[in-house]
């Protein structure tokens, strides 16, 4: 065997493909960490509801969507900030708080694993469907393991579902819930059913319907007072964590905060309301499947739907809790399916699964194992990275941010800086010749910071940087292709702006065929560090 042949051999293998879609997941998230503010582009914070939040978030440099309301999990990691459920600021800060407090389990190892330091805490939430998106990854190696193309195709698309990469992608519960449920299953399938009761309970205080799993322990085989006992015990350990917790919160908030009255329907009206309106966007300019991800969805869920349905088998565990959430598809309503493709994308992840582990291996299946599984797909709709940032300002919260006028540390840009740009490891500003940066300190007194940037032009050029104020020169040399890095300490920028004038002595020029744009100098991953405040 050539070398050659033995490479296409090792390259080829099944458990290739495993590692290599691991290492995909990291890139991908990767695109999606900016620097100073982490991974918070996945709690999706809203710039319509930022006057709403915390005081120590406001105080925080995280990632703000322009004109946005931001989405559910702004409110499930200010909870895991602060976690006292019958605070005040809390419940300003949250919307309908006493639903979302049902869902508290991931708060809560946030808040612990974060150890109760909000900045902490935040990050570690950001981060959470990260770890257990890797766990999940290990976990189905149980069922589909690296031994076949068709195991793999399996398990790469349950991982890049739309339900799981979303909740990936918008630090939700779902992804986490359903690592949760696939514990609670192999526990069982071990025989370990006590356990699996603990852990199956325990994931419905990540989210409510989790508690459907239960249901792979319903065994009746065994009818004598003592196995009635055993399954009275396994349904109280699933229930009680849920009930007892729901009604600590209806002791602090009474019947307020229901999960929506259009949350559930008459049987099928939600599913059927939503093929009508999926069928009725159909554009024959774009017949493209892809253009549509409700239609994807529709088809996966409708075929993992008949599959469990048509195919009963009450003694395979995974197709009790398949069963189990293909009766609650039934009842979902018309909030549930609405969207580009909805919530129950994310609500129906055990169905997805079960449908993975029951379907039947072999080629005659192969065409209902990808109608089962479109959703992988559309996935490209959720892969839209953060918008860009042009700086970044660490230092402790109460330098950062002014508590009495609730102004932040900014930098503004004049109009002689294009549109920031980034690429994985950087971002920079490109300037079209002479131009200036203000650094605005809402604070009363002056702020003494460390400033960390660099500068880069196509062609050799002198920049100058002085402060419009002394017009004193702040730093002044030459500037080439090669990154020129710029480190000031101790700079002090006094209450209000502070403007600093860069000059440069070679006109802009347009750098090739592929940039129309004029450009001079870009200024490149600008970091202002406040180390303390002065006089």
């Amino acid at each position: 065997m050539t070398a050659i042949s033995r490479i296409l051999k090792l390259v080829f293998r099944p458990r290739t493909a495993y590692v290599a879609t691991v290492a995909v997941f990291f890139w991908l998230v990767a695109a999606f960490y900016l620097p100073g503010k982490g991974f918070t582009v996945f709690v999706s914070f809203g710039e319509n509801t930022a006057e709403r939040y915390l005081p120590e978030l406001k105080g925080m440099d995280v990632y703000i969507e322009p004109e946005s309301g931001g989405y559910d999990a702004q409110h499930y990691a200010q909870i895991a900030m602060r976690p006292q459920i019958r605070d005040p600021e809390l419940a300003a800060a949250v919307d309908n708080i006493s639903y979302r407090a049902r869902r508290i389990l991931f708060s809560w190892t946030a808040w612990v694993l974060g150890g109760g330091d909000p900045e902490r805490v935040l990050h570690v939430f950001a981060m959470q469907n990260i770890v257990y998106w890797l766990a999940l990854a290990a976990l189905l190696l149980r069922w589909f393991p690296a031994d076949s193309w068709g195991n793999y195709l399996r398990w790469v698309a349950v991982l890049f579902s739309y339900g799981v990469w979303f909740s990936v992608r918008g630090a939700l519960v779902d992804g986490p819930s359903l690592l949760l449920i696939a514990a609670g299953v192999a526990l069982a399938e071990q025989g370990r059913t006590c356990w699996s009761a603990v852990v199956l309970g325990v994931s419905g205080l990540a989210k409510e319907t989790n508690i459907l799993a239960g249901g792979v322990l319903l065994d009746f085989k065994d009818r004598t007072p003592a196995g009635w006992g055993k399954l009275a015990v396994r349904s109280a350990l699933v229930l009680l964590p849920l009930a007892v917790w729901v009604s600590y919160l209806w002791s602090i908030f009474g019947g307020a905060g229901g999960a929506g009255e259009r949350n559930f329907a008459v049987p099928l009206a939600g599913f059927l309301e939503k093929w009508g309106q999926t069928l009725a966007q159909w554009d024959s300019a774009r017949p493209s499947p892809l253009n549509y991800p409700s239609l994807l969805w529709m088809i996966t869920v409708t075929v993992q739907f008949l599959f469990i349905v048509l195919r009963p088998r009450w003694d395979e565990l995974w197709w009790r809790v398949g069963a189990a959430f293909a009766v609650l598809m039934v009842f979902l309503g018309a909030a549930v399916w609405e969207g580009e493709p909805g919530a129950a994308g994310r609500v129906l992840l055990p169905m997805g699964l079960a449908f993975n582990v029951l379907l039947p291996r072999g080629r005659a299946w192969l065409a209902v194992l990808l109608l089962g599984n479109l959703t992988i797909f559309g996935i490209g709709r959720n892969l839209n990275l953060p918008g860009y940032q042009s700086f970044e300002v660490s230092g402790s919260p109460e330098l950062r941010l002014d508590t009495a006028s609730r102004q932040r540390v900014e930098v503004m840009f004049t109009s002689g800086w294009y549109p920031p740009e980034r690429s994985r490891a950087e971002y920079w500003r490109w300037s079209n010749g002479p131009t200036a940066v203000a650094i605005v300190n809402p604070h009363a007194s002056t702020l003494v910071a460390d400033v960390q940037f660099g500068l880069r032009s196509r062609a050799v050029r002198q920049v100058t940087i002085r402060s419009s104020a002394e017009n004193t020169v702040i730093w002044s040399g030459a500037v080439t292709d090669e990154v020129v890095p710029v480190d000031l300490r101790g700079v002090r920028f006094g209450p209000g702006e502070t403007v600093w004038r860069f000059e440069t002595d070679v006109p802009a020029e347009v750098p090739g065929p592929n940039d129309s744009r004029a450009v001079a100098f870009s200024l490149r991953n600008l970091v202002i560090h406040l180390e303390r405040a002065g006089e």
